[in-house]
């Protein structure tokens, strides 16, 4: 037979689906197709396992898994195949339908590798795999974070917005990663927290996906455990790890005191330091991020809303006896060294509320805006930007105390 003849041999299958029916997950379809052409493969539960166990499955990379609200009578078989796919070394991507939080929860701790919502989000499946590709920055660098536990005194910050542009996610946001970044040698291990359930940001700031898994972490924190939690953390260039608000809307009072106070109690286990970015509204758990933490930033402008909002923030703490003494204001868009009429202001406004407004932030202009639209730090975006490096003082003044501590300890 000539060579113009012969048949071309069938490339070898990279990945496969693994569901009760493929035909269910049209979207799951489309995108295999998109990402790997012809180069999958589709196989029934019962058919997996036999599957696996045979030596064409040794050039798969990955399965995915699609399952929903009626694979979940088979939860034992589930878990067999994820098993037995992590034993021959092949990553498991879970796809999952209206599937509760408990069964997800115990496919995961089983050794899923990835998880992604049905429907499936516009190129969720795509970043997925390219997590898988890279584990030492999407995998194993997050879970080394989780499997060496500080001492449970990790630091928590929380920073709340007196108003709406007082820059408080900004801060959040460079606080965070100049803690990551303070020493290069042995850097401190920092979780930023974006408690803005409903218009939180921080994924905006830092160019990070919204996953689905945030929403099942946050409805059922009684059996959160490590493996949820690292699950629902984001790596941000491997050095800070970052929980994101959910992808829909939610309410605020979905969340109890004890589902926060359980979240923080974690992210302190397992991190040096835990930044919390607060919705500017006062819920019935603020009380729970207050009490649990170290410094409350409040970010204020030197306007009269800033200035009635702090007094009657006061007010409120004060009435419920509350540790006011934690608050840290901080003057955002702070006037200049040479401003003296802005610095009379200041000095003004803070005897007028009796507070003492210890952090003053310079106006960092149009940097600031262009960073967080291009999803990166200052630090990365405008090193040199005035508010950029009286940030970086805050964050390592704030390392040196808290080492200053440590050693004192």
């Amino acid at each position: 037979m000539s060579s113009a003849t012969r048949q071309p041999e069938p490339s070898p299958l990279i990945a496969c689906t693994i569901s009760r029916d493929v035909q269910n997950f049209d979207l799951l379809i489309e995108d295999m197709e998109a990402v790997l052409g012809e180069a999958w493969g589709d196989l029934g539960f019962a058919e997996a396992l036999a599957f696996i166990n045979q030596p064409e499955a040794a050039t798969l990379e990955f399965v995915a898994m699609a399952i929903d609200e009626t694979d979940e009578d088979d939860l034992v078989m589930l878990g067999e195949i994820i098993a037995l796919a992590s034993k021959k070394k092949i990553k498991i991507i879970l796809i999952a339908e209206d599937v509760s939080p408990a069964a997800l929860h115990q496919l995961l701790r089983q050794g899923a590798d990835e998880f992604v919502p049905y429907p499936l989000p516009e190129g969720e499946l795509q970043a997925a795999i390219e997590r898988l590709k890279k584990p030492a920055v999407a995998v194993t660098e997050s879970a080394s974070a989780l499997t060496q536990p500080t001492k449970g005194d990790g630091v928590v910050l929380a920073v709340h917005g007196l108003a709406g542009g007082t820059g408080a996610t900004t801060l959040a946001v460079n606080l965070a990663w100049e803690l990551a970044t303070v020493e290069k040698a042995n850097p401190p291990r920092v979780c930023l927290l974006d408690f803005g359930l409903q218009f939180g940001s921080v994924s905006t700031f830092l160019d990070l996906p919204r996953r689905d898994v945030v929403f099942d972490m946050w409805s059922d924190t009684e059996h959160m455990d490590d493996d949820i939690f690292r699950q629902a953390l984001v790596a941000f260039e491997g050095k800070l790890w970052v929980l994101t608000a959910p992808p829909d809307i939610i309410p605020l009072d979905l969340i109890s005191s004890d589902d926060v106070r359980r979240v923080l109690d974690l992210a302190r286990r397992h991190f040096d330091y835990v930044i919390v970015d607060m919705p500017a509204t006062l819920v019935q758990w603020t009380e729970a991020v207050l009490n649990g933490a170290q410094i409350y930033f409040t970010t204020l402008e030197l306007d009269m809303r800033s200035a009635q909002n702090a007094l009657r923030l006061k007010r409120a703490l004060t009435s419920e006896e509350l540790p006011i003494e934690k608050l840290r204001f901080c003057l955002n868009r702070a006037p200049g060294f040479t401003d003296l009429n802005g610095k009379s202001r200041v000095k003004r406004m803070a005897e007028s509320l009796d507070i003492n407004i210890e952090l003053l932030l310079p106006d960092g202009g149009r940097a600031v805006g262009q960073s967080s639209d291009h999803g990166l730090p200052l630090a990365s975006a405008a090193a040199k930007n005035p508010l950029r490096r009286e940030i970086a003082k805050l964050a390592s003044s704030l390392h040196e105390l808290g080492k200053s501590d440590a050693e004192a300890a």
